[in-house]
């Protein structure tokens, strides 16, 4: 981490003009925050904790808490995150086993009005959200209110908020066909079934209204990430959420989908944003290997997403969550995610990463997509490096064009070029260069840009700080003569008269205009231990890995 003292004033100043108990926090606040999302359970344990007893198949305690959060938030912070989204605070069920395991993951609600006290007690998470906030990040927490948890389609509701069948929908399973039975229906199945909660009844209204106003104002939350948000009445969101809700502050809904950009916008009007499933959907149809490698999928749906959204800028960008497969489950190239996690954080939205994706986790879904964080023993792998930079760079970009004109949170992302190969974007002044080619070199393989600079400016590729010329017709050329890595240009001139942090002292000169991707010379300078070769020694074991397990990832 870079020390405050390398940092310029105007950008220090940005920084430190967060309220350390920052409250009401808007959409535009959250426009320029990166997110790191966790599961309590699973982030860290406390000092002398057996490091090796947690199976995520068992589904079950591990030991997580929000103190142990509290004590490892370097580890975040390092990393250049700016906001923490940590998983549901309200009690889960207190009764039996279920089939599917204990409620570790904290969305088997049971009382609202109560904390989950496997996770600790009211003073702990007031502690939490204080840290976070003199560290001037954001506190995030998820929320569930569509509904709780039992064991049979006739529980005893006096255990739950609403105490009574009558704020409750009758029980029938969820035709998700069907847009009424997602809104009516229970989630869930016959052996663990969540009674869906009636959101139409002015006394489920009024009972939650209260009971969100008062956990934000408790302990100080900045954000709430809405679970199962489309299975609620979209006429419940706007009293709930927002700055003008009972909440009073930014509202993000999981609507969870595939490449429906429609089904996914209807959402935000209701709720001030929503997790970006459709374009999640087209980056692994574009860049995971193996894969269709299809990138008109990506450029479909920012077309569409320009015309259906009402604002794409705070839309949440994820590769993995905690309902998904992990990235490398389905990818065995390491570029492949490097690649597409530079699309989430150079292109409109708020970039997300959960925890375990810098290190490469491979959980092919519930539960083993639920990992503990610890036996990585928080190593600052080259994935995390990588993510290092993005955060910098473009928390840079934030600062830099804050009180300007046109912010570079709000410019709107365009597409420059496309090939089979890949994609180039831009959004204010800087040009992501992508490709969904994998590690291995392909000396024939180029994609070439035309960018509205003129020729002989120059440019930097912030990630391995070499200066790259235009050409002319203002054409930049991309060979993949050293492996499919990105390139994220940036007009070099700008980097000088803000006084980056970024590439400081390091940009290696070159007059061409035509530049091969992972450049050894190029990359020595970015991070210690030369991290491109680090890369490729990561991307060498990973596909021999693959090999040897017979196309599968080593269990």
């Amino acid at each position: 981490m870079l020390s405050l003292l390398a940092w310029p004033l105007n950008i220090l100043l940005f920084f430190l003009s967060f309220s350390p108990a920052a409250q009401a926090a808007s959409p535009s606040d959250w426009r320029g925050r990166s997110i790191y999302q966790v599961i309590i359970d699973r982030y860290a344990l406390a000092n002398g904790s057996d490091l090796n007893a947690c199976d995520p198949s068992k589904q079950t305690w591990c030991g997580g808490t929000w103190n142990t959060l509290r004590e490892n938030l370097d580890y975040i912070q390092d990393a250049g995150f700016t906001a923490v989204w940590i998983s549901p605070v309200q009690q889960n069920w207190l009764g039996q086993r279920t089939p599917y395991g204990d409620p570790y993951h904290g969305y088997w609600i049971q009382d609202s009005t109560q904390l989950n006290l496997k996770f600790g007690t009211a003073d702990d998470l007031k502690a939490l959200s204080a840290e976070i906030h003199k560290r001037n990040m954001y506190l995030m927490v998820d929320v569930v209110v569509n509904d709780v948890m039992a064991l049979s389609t006739t529980p005893d509701y006096s255990i739950y908020m609403f105490k009574d069948a009558s704020f409750y929908h009758p029980y029938c399973p969820v035709d998700f066909s069907n847009t009424t039975s997602e809104q009516l229906c229970w989630l869930g199945d016959l052996n663990v079934t969540l009674p869906d909660l009636d959101t139409k009844n002015p006394d489920v209204i009024s009972g939650y209204n209260s009971w969100i106003k008062e956990l934000v104002s408790t302990y100080s939350i900045d954000g709430l990430r809405i679970d199962a948000a489309k299975h609620v009445d979209p006429d419940f969101w706007p009293s709930f959420c927002g700055t003008n809700g009972a909440a009073g502050v930014f509202c993000m809904g999981e609507v969870f989908g595939g490449l429906d950009v429609e089904d996914a916008a209807e959402w935000q009007g209701p709720l001030d944003s929503v997790l970006n499933y459709p374009m999640y959907t087209a980056l692994t149809q574009a860049f995971q290997i193996p894969g269709p490698l299809n990138i008109s999928a990506v450029t479909d749906t920012l077309a569409q997403s320009k015309s259906l959204y009402k604002d794409t800028t705070v839309l949440g960008n994820f590769l993995e969550n905690q309902d998904l497969p992990r990235w490398a489950a389905g990818s065995v190239d390491v570029q492949s995610l490097f690649n597409a996690m530079t699309f989430n954080f150079m292109s409109d939205g708020i970039p997300i990463v959960y925890y375990g994706q810098e290190q490469y986790f491979r959980g092919a879904g519930d539960p083993l997509n639920r990992e503990p964080l610890w036996p990585s023993n928080y190593e600052k792998t080259p994935a995390y490096q990588f993510i290092q930079q993005l955060n910098q760079f473009r928390n840079y970009l934030i600062s830099v064009t804050a009180n300007t004109s046109t912010p570079w949170t709000t410019a709107a992302t365009q597409v420059l070029t496309t090939s089979q190969y890949g994609i180039a974007i831009m959004k204010g002044d800087v040009i992501s260069i992508l490709t969904n080619i994998g590690s291995p070199a392909q000396n024939n393989t180029h994609i070439a840009v035309a960018t509205p600079y003129e020729r002989n400016t120059a440019l930097t590729n912030v990630l391995t700080c070499e200066q790259w010329v235009v050409g002319s017709q203002g054409f930049v050329e991309v060979e993949y003569t050293e492996g499919g890595h990105a390139v994220i240009l940036y007009p070099s001139t700008s980097l000088v008269s803000n006084k980056s942090p970024v590439c400081s002292g390091k940009v290696i000169t070159s007059q061409s205009t035509t530049v091969s991707t992972g450049s050894s010379n190029a990359a020595s300078s970015v991070l210690k231990g030369n991290p491109r070769t680090a890369l490729w020694t990561l991307d060498l074991l990973m596909i021999i890995g693959f090999t040897i397990a017979g196309g599968q990832w080593w269990s």
